[in-house]
Protein backbone atom coordinates (compact mmCIF):
# COMPACT_ATOMS: atom_id res chain seq x y z
CA UNK A 1 0.00 0.00 0.00
CA UNK A 2 1.45 3.50 -0.91
CA UNK A 3 1.04 6.42 1.50
CA UNK A 4 1.18 9.92 -0.09
CA UNK A 5 2.04 12.68 2.40
CA UNK A 6 1.16 16.30 1.66
CA UNK A 7 3.54 19.15 2.54
CA UNK A 8 3.67 20.04 6.22
CA UNK A 9 3.07 16.45 7.43
CA UNK A 10 6.69 15.54 8.15
CA UNK A 11 5.95 15.28 11.86
CA UNK A 12 3.17 12.80 11.19
CA UNK A 13 5.50 10.84 8.91
CA UNK A 14 8.07 10.71 11.68
CA UNK A 15 5.46 9.44 14.09
CA UNK A 16 4.52 6.68 11.66
CA UNK A 17 8.15 5.61 11.44
CA UNK A 18 8.45 5.50 15.23
CA UNK A 19 5.29 3.43 15.55
CA UNK A 20 6.50 1.04 12.85
CA UNK A 21 9.70 0.47 14.81
CA UNK A 22 7.83 -0.55 17.98
CA UNK A 23 7.74 -4.37 18.22
CA UNK A 24 4.26 -5.90 18.06
CA UNK A 25 3.37 -8.01 21.09
CA UNK A 26 2.34 -11.46 19.86
CA UNK A 27 -1.09 -12.66 20.95
CA UNK A 28 -0.71 -15.69 23.25
CA UNK A 29 -1.58 -18.96 21.54
CA UNK A 30 -3.17 -21.90 23.33
CA UNK A 31 -1.45 -25.24 22.76
CA UNK A 32 -3.57 -27.38 20.41
CA UNK A 33 -3.15 -30.75 18.63
CA UNK A 34 -3.41 -29.23 15.13
CA UNK A 35 -1.21 -26.92 13.07
CA UNK A 36 -1.49 -24.64 10.06
CA UNK A 37 -1.46 -26.73 6.90
CA UNK A 38 -3.23 -29.73 8.42
CA UNK A 39 -5.15 -31.35 5.55
CA UNK A 40 -7.45 -34.35 5.87
CA UNK A 41 -9.18 -35.89 2.86
CA UNK A 42 -12.06 -38.37 3.07
CA UNK A 43 -14.07 -40.77 0.98
CA UNK A 44 -17.74 -39.83 1.28
CA UNK A 45 -20.44 -42.48 1.30
CA UNK A 46 -24.11 -41.65 0.84
CA UNK A 47 -26.64 -44.40 1.48
CA UNK A 48 -23.73 -46.85 1.70
CA UNK A 49 -22.25 -46.04 -1.72
CA UNK A 50 -18.95 -44.25 -2.42
CA UNK A 51 -20.23 -40.93 -3.64
CA UNK A 52 -17.76 -38.09 -3.22
CA UNK A 53 -15.02 -36.39 -1.24
CA UNK A 54 -14.71 -34.63 2.08
CA UNK A 55 -11.99 -32.21 3.15
CA UNK A 56 -11.12 -30.83 6.58
CA UNK A 57 -8.22 -28.41 6.84
CA UNK A 58 -6.53 -25.77 8.94
CA UNK A 59 -5.85 -23.14 6.30
CA UNK A 60 -3.76 -20.91 8.56
CA UNK A 61 -4.17 -17.91 10.88
CA UNK A 62 -6.24 -14.86 9.88
CA UNK A 63 -6.99 -11.64 11.74
CA UNK A 64 -10.60 -11.01 12.76
CA UNK A 65 -11.41 -7.69 14.45
CA UNK A 66 -7.81 -7.41 15.61
CA UNK A 67 -7.62 -11.00 16.96
CA UNK A 68 -5.55 -13.84 15.54
CA UNK A 69 -7.82 -16.73 14.58
CA UNK A 70 -7.40 -20.23 13.20
CA UNK A 71 -9.06 -20.44 9.77
CA UNK A 72 -10.86 -23.81 9.69
CA UNK A 73 -12.49 -25.28 6.57
CA UNK A 74 -14.74 -28.32 6.15
CA UNK A 75 -16.44 -29.48 2.96
CA UNK A 76 -18.53 -32.54 2.10
CA UNK A 77 -19.46 -33.15 -1.52
CA UNK A 78 -21.21 -36.15 -3.05
CA UNK A 79 -24.19 -37.61 -4.88
CA UNK A 80 -26.32 -40.63 -4.06
CA UNK A 81 -26.77 -43.37 -6.72
CA UNK A 82 -28.71 -42.32 -9.83
CA UNK A 83 -28.34 -38.69 -8.79
CA UNK A 84 -31.32 -38.96 -6.44
CA UNK A 85 -29.63 -36.78 -3.82
CA UNK A 86 -26.73 -34.34 -3.97
CA UNK A 87 -24.90 -32.65 -1.11
CA UNK A 88 -22.22 -29.95 -1.22
CA UNK A 89 -21.84 -28.43 2.24
CA UNK A 90 -19.08 -26.05 3.29
CA UNK A 91 -18.38 -24.81 6.81
CA UNK A 92 -15.78 -22.10 7.49
CA UNK A 93 -14.88 -21.04 11.00
CA UNK A 94 -12.51 -18.51 12.54
CA UNK A 95 -11.41 -19.62 16.02
CA UNK A 96 -9.45 -17.32 18.35
CA UNK A 97 -5.94 -18.76 18.85
CA UNK A 98 -5.83 -17.77 22.53
CA UNK A 99 -9.34 -18.37 23.90
CA UNK A 100 -10.44 -20.91 21.23
CA UNK A 101 -13.72 -18.97 21.00
CA UNK A 102 -15.57 -18.68 17.70
CA UNK A 103 -15.25 -15.24 16.10
CA UNK A 104 -16.90 -15.87 12.72
CA UNK A 105 -18.80 -18.77 11.15
CA UNK A 106 -20.10 -19.31 7.62
CA UNK A 107 -22.26 -22.07 6.13
CA UNK A 108 -22.74 -22.64 2.41
CA UNK A 109 -25.11 -25.57 2.17
CA UNK A 110 -26.50 -27.32 -0.90
CA UNK A 111 -28.62 -30.32 0.02
CA UNK A 112 -31.16 -32.08 -2.19
CA UNK A 113 -31.67 -29.07 -4.46
CA UNK A 114 -31.94 -26.54 -1.64
CA UNK A 115 -29.24 -23.88 -1.25
CA UNK A 116 -28.67 -21.92 1.98
CA UNK A 117 -25.96 -19.44 2.89
CA UNK A 118 -25.60 -18.24 6.47
CA UNK A 119 -22.91 -15.94 7.83
CA UNK A 120 -22.40 -15.12 11.50
CA UNK A 121 -20.15 -12.78 13.44
CA UNK A 122 -19.67 -13.87 17.04
CA UNK A 123 -18.59 -11.46 19.81
CA UNK A 124 -17.26 -13.36 22.84
CA UNK A 125 -16.36 -10.16 24.71
CA UNK A 126 -20.02 -9.33 25.28
CA UNK A 127 -21.68 -12.70 24.55
CA UNK A 128 -23.55 -11.66 21.41
CA UNK A 129 -23.77 -12.84 17.80
CA UNK A 130 -25.20 -11.48 14.60
CA UNK A 131 -26.36 -13.34 11.51
CA UNK A 132 -25.86 -11.38 8.30
CA UNK A 133 -29.00 -9.40 7.51
CA UNK A 134 -30.43 -9.78 11.01
CA UNK A 135 -30.19 -8.02 14.34
CA UNK A 136 -27.67 -8.89 17.04
CA UNK A 137 -28.74 -11.60 19.45
CA UNK A 138 -27.63 -12.92 22.83
CA UNK A 139 -24.95 -15.61 22.72
CA UNK A 140 -23.08 -17.47 25.50
CA UNK A 141 -19.73 -17.16 27.28
CA UNK A 142 -16.85 -18.84 25.40
CA UNK A 143 -18.93 -19.48 22.23
CA UNK A 144 -18.22 -22.16 19.63
CA UNK A 145 -19.80 -22.99 16.25
CA UNK A 146 -20.21 -26.30 14.43
CA UNK A 147 -16.65 -26.43 13.09
CA UNK A 148 -14.78 -24.85 16.00
CA UNK A 149 -16.67 -27.12 18.42
CA UNK A 150 -15.19 -30.13 16.69
CA UNK A 151 -11.68 -28.71 17.01
CA UNK A 152 -12.33 -27.81 20.66
CA UNK A 153 -13.30 -31.44 21.35
CA UNK A 154 -9.85 -32.49 20.08
CA UNK A 155 -8.31 -30.65 23.08
CA UNK A 156 -10.32 -32.60 25.71
CA UNK A 157 -9.00 -35.59 27.73
CA UNK A 158 -11.79 -37.83 26.29
CA UNK A 159 -11.85 -40.49 28.98
CA UNK A 160 -13.81 -43.60 27.96
CA UNK A 161 -17.18 -43.81 29.71
CA UNK A 162 -17.30 -40.08 30.42
CA UNK A 163 -19.96 -37.68 29.16
CA UNK A 164 -18.99 -34.07 28.52
CA UNK A 165 -21.80 -31.50 28.58
CA UNK A 166 -21.25 -27.93 27.39
CA UNK A 167 -23.38 -24.80 27.03
CA UNK A 168 -20.91 -23.32 24.53
CA UNK A 169 -22.77 -23.40 21.21
CA UNK A 170 -22.96 -19.76 20.07
CA UNK A 171 -26.74 -19.91 19.56
CA UNK A 172 -28.14 -20.71 23.04
CA UNK A 173 -31.15 -22.50 21.49
CA UNK A 174 -28.85 -25.37 20.44
CA UNK A 175 -27.43 -26.03 23.91
CA UNK A 176 -26.46 -28.19 25.62
CA UNK A 177 -23.90 -29.99 23.44
CA UNK A 178 -23.24 -33.51 24.69
CA UNK A 179 -20.13 -35.55 23.88
CA UNK A 180 -20.19 -39.20 24.98
CA UNK A 181 -16.92 -41.14 24.91
CA UNK A 182 -18.14 -44.68 24.27
CA UNK A 183 -15.11 -46.89 23.58
CA UNK A 184 -11.64 -47.36 22.15
CA UNK A 185 -11.17 -49.08 18.81
CA UNK A 186 -8.65 -49.88 16.09
CA UNK A 187 -9.81 -49.23 12.53
CA UNK A 188 -8.46 -49.89 9.05
CA UNK A 189 -8.96 -47.07 6.56
CA UNK A 190 -7.65 -46.14 3.11
CA UNK A 191 -5.11 -43.94 4.95
CA UNK A 192 -3.91 -46.86 7.12
CA UNK A 193 -4.58 -48.49 10.48
CA UNK A 194 -5.20 -46.22 13.47
CA UNK A 195 -5.98 -46.57 17.18
CA UNK A 196 -9.15 -44.60 17.81
CA UNK A 197 -11.48 -43.10 20.40
CA UNK A 198 -15.18 -43.34 19.49
CA UNK A 199 -17.50 -40.46 20.38
CA UNK A 200 -21.22 -39.79 20.13
CA UNK A 201 -21.81 -36.01 19.77
CA UNK A 202 -25.21 -34.33 19.94
CA UNK A 203 -26.10 -30.72 19.10
CA UNK A 204 -29.69 -29.41 18.98
CA UNK A 205 -29.43 -28.32 15.35
CA UNK A 206 -30.36 -29.79 11.97
CA UNK A 207 -26.74 -30.38 10.97
CA UNK A 208 -24.38 -33.35 10.99
CA UNK A 209 -24.65 -33.89 14.75
CA UNK A 210 -28.36 -33.38 15.27
CA UNK A 211 -30.18 -35.34 17.97
CA UNK A 212 -31.82 -37.55 15.34
CA UNK A 213 -28.57 -38.18 13.45
CA UNK A 214 -27.20 -40.81 15.88
CA UNK A 215 -23.71 -39.76 14.81
CA UNK A 216 -20.52 -41.58 15.77
CA UNK A 217 -17.06 -40.20 15.13
CA UNK A 218 -13.67 -41.86 15.44
CA UNK A 219 -10.72 -39.66 16.52
CA UNK A 220 -7.15 -40.90 16.38
CA UNK A 221 -6.02 -42.02 19.83
CA UNK A 222 -2.72 -40.11 19.63
CA UNK A 223 -1.34 -36.60 19.99
CA UNK A 224 -3.09 -35.38 16.80
CA UNK A 225 -6.71 -36.39 17.54
CA UNK A 226 -7.65 -36.16 13.84
CA UNK A 227 -11.04 -37.22 12.50
CA UNK A 228 -10.69 -40.75 11.11
CA UNK A 229 -14.26 -41.73 10.40
CA UNK A 230 -17.79 -40.42 10.83
CA UNK A 231 -21.17 -42.12 10.44
CA UNK A 232 -24.44 -40.22 10.73
CA UNK A 233 -28.00 -40.07 9.43
CA UNK A 234 -28.27 -36.82 7.52
CA UNK A 235 -31.24 -35.33 5.68
CA UNK A 236 -33.05 -38.72 5.52
CA UNK A 237 -29.99 -40.63 4.24
CA UNK A 238 -26.89 -42.14 5.82
CA UNK A 239 -23.63 -40.26 5.46
CA UNK A 240 -20.18 -41.69 6.10
CA UNK A 241 -16.63 -40.35 5.97
CA UNK A 242 -13.44 -42.41 5.92
CA UNK A 243 -9.95 -40.90 5.98
CA UNK A 244 -7.92 -41.54 2.83
CA UNK A 245 -5.19 -38.90 3.03
CA UNK A 246 -3.55 -36.93 5.86
CA UNK A 247 -1.03 -34.09 6.08
CA UNK A 248 -0.36 -32.94 9.63
CA UNK A 249 0.98 -29.45 8.92
CA UNK A 250 3.82 -27.52 10.54
CA UNK A 251 3.60 -26.33 14.17
CA UNK A 252 4.05 -22.61 14.70
CA UNK A 253 7.55 -21.63 15.85
CA UNK A 254 8.03 -21.08 19.57
CA UNK A 255 8.40 -17.27 20.01
CA UNK A 256 10.62 -17.87 23.07
CA UNK A 257 13.28 -19.60 20.98
CA UNK A 258 16.10 -17.50 19.71
CA UNK A 259 15.66 -14.78 22.32
CA UNK A 260 18.73 -13.54 24.06
CA UNK A 261 18.76 -13.95 27.85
Amino acid sequence: MRLTLAAGTSAAAGLLLVLAAVPVVAQPQTKVPWAAGEYLEYTVKLAGFSAGTGVMQVIGIDTIRGRNAWRLHFNIKGSAPLGMYHVDDTYDSWMDVESLNSLRFEQNLYEGGKHKIRKYDVFPSHSMFRQEGKEERKSVPDPLDDASFFFFVRTLPLDVGKEYVFAKYFDPNANPVVIKVVRRDTIDLPAGRFPAIVLQPTIKTNGLFSENGRAEIWLSDDEHRILLRMDTHFALITLGLQLRKVTYGAPAPDPARGRRP
